[in-house]
């Protein structure tokens, strides 16, 4: 008896349940909109940033701007991990499923934390 193997196609970051479908994670509009306003920051800081290289502006100020997204980022990254932890994660404990925990030291070490 032959097994099909059924590909998925993702996009970066993404990541199949059990059944091949994407794991979906409700979110309150809050938690979006201020995800949103800080995203929105980092690309609009990403795109000076650009336009300073094209100007050949001092390195100085591209460092500073560029450490103004990248601290945008982080931020993003810390709300989302802790909805993460207070949501996902817990339910998961709370289901038995311990391996979550390895899939939070992962994510951890992504953030350099």
């Amino acid at each position: 008896m032959a097994t099909e193997i059924k590909e998925v196609e993702l996009e970066y970051g993404e990541r199949p349940d059990c059944c091949g479908q994407h794991k979906h994670t409700p979110r309150s509009e809050e938690l979006v909109r201020d995800a949103d306003r800080r995203i929105n920051r980092a690309i609009g800081q990403l795109n000076g940033v650009k336009a300073m290289l094209d100007d050949n502006r001092y390195c100085g100020d591209v460092l500073t701007q560029l450490a103004a997204a990248e601290s945008a980022i982080k931020a993003v990254s810390r709300i989302i991990l802790k909805e993460h932890l207070e949501t996902c994660v817990v339910e998961r404990v709370q289901a038995g499923d311990t391996e979550v925990v390895d899939e939070v030291m992962d994510l951890l070490k992504k953030f350099g934390a």
